[in-house]
């Protein structure tokens, strides 16, 4: 289970909470411009856009969690079990599978518009990376800091959805989760008045009140509608420090604590492994993790972007600590 978001001051930040069980040795990886993408049934890609993003440490292909390529445009890949649906190949459609949609969309698309126009064309098909390595249940989150979608393939085929909100996070579909934000639509940054009726004199007793009835559980539904509540009443400044930091906190609001979602084993449980935040504008990613709360950062343009090689960087696992004395 995990969250994606948005959020827009002077640039355009986008990033994601990774909730699982299991780590796969993330790292940042960068896909310079003449890496070779090869795919299971179209022609491999020679030259394409550069990429920055969080990928499994598969070696040799770079199996994007989330990316962002050196024109702005972002994506995420979250768990979307029961109801995503991969197809068998068909000869009318660009068939993709699903670990190669990344890749394929931001190396030839350098905004939302543009990647609705593949997207018009592609058929997610049911293509294993390995035996080992089966296919995950997946939906996604694309953002170009003027447009937001979400792409969720269903047995009737792929659907793309405008994304008003700038989230999203697991089941249900995401025309459902947009709806039941009205379930919510009394919620406020500010204290409500007294409309309960009657002459029953009650006191507001507490500043927050207007946000009485926010879910706080770590449901995919809850973390929906609560971190799109934090999201459209965010405040920060415009700078660079201001809106990373203030990135990080939205996501925190729904950020999950190793302990708290039981998954079978008695020592297994569902956290947020990491948080990323990438400044689309300047190709910049930040992240933290589960065991280091330092935000660290690495700069898409300070790389070769026009070798062949892939670059990655390990994910920093341990705490940082700063002594004051």
């Amino acid at each position: 289970m995990c969250t994606a978001s948005n959020y827009i001051t002077d640039c355009h930040y986008f990033g994601r909470n990774f909730d699982y069980e299991i780590s796969y040795n993330e790292r940042v990886t960068v896909t310079p411009r003449n890496y070779e993408f090869k795919f299971r049934k179209i022609d491999d890609i020679k030259t394409h856009y550069a990429i920055i993003g969080i990928a499994a440490g598969i070696d040799g292909y770079p199996l994007y969690y989330d990316a962002c390529n050196e024109r702005g445009l972002a994506i995420a890949g979250l768990n979307f079990a029961g109801n995503a649906v991969y197809q068998e190949v068909r000869d009318d459609m660009v068939n993709i599978t699903p670990f190669e949609l990344i890749p394929y969309l931001l190396g030839k698309a350098s905004t939302v518009a543009e990647a609705r126009e593949l997207l018009a064309e592609i058929n997610l098909v049911n293509i294993n990376f390995a035996d080992e390595l089966p296919l995950s249940p997946l939906h996604w989150m694309m953002s170009d800091g003027k447009d937001a979608i979400v792409i969720e393939p269903m047995a009737d085929g792929l659907k793309i959805y405008d994304n008003p909100v700038g989230v999203m996070t697991n089941n249900p579909p995401f025309d459902k989760q947009l709806f039941y934000l009205n379930n919510y639509r009394n919620l406020s940054n500010k204290n409500p008045e007294n409309t309960f009726g009657g002459d029953i004199d009650l006191d507001e007793y507490s500043r927050g009140m207007g946000g009485i009835g926010l879910p706080g559980d770590l449901s995919s539904a809850s973390r929906f509608a609560k971190v799109a509540f934090t999201r459209a009443n965010s405040y920060s400044s415009s700078d660079e420090a201001s809106s990373v930091s203030q990135f990080f906190h939205i996501l925190g609001s729904v950020e999950q604590q190793n302990g708290c979602t039981f998954i079978s084993d008695p020592n297994l449980y569902e956290y947020t492994i990491y948080s990323s935040c990438y400044n689309t504008n300047k190709g910049l990613l930040y992240y933290r993790t589960y065991n280091n709360s330092q935000i660290c950062c690495v700069d898409l343009n300070n790389e070769d972007l026009d070798s062949t090689d892939l670059i990655n960087y390990l994910l920093i696992n341990e705490e940082q600590f700063n002594f004051i004395n």
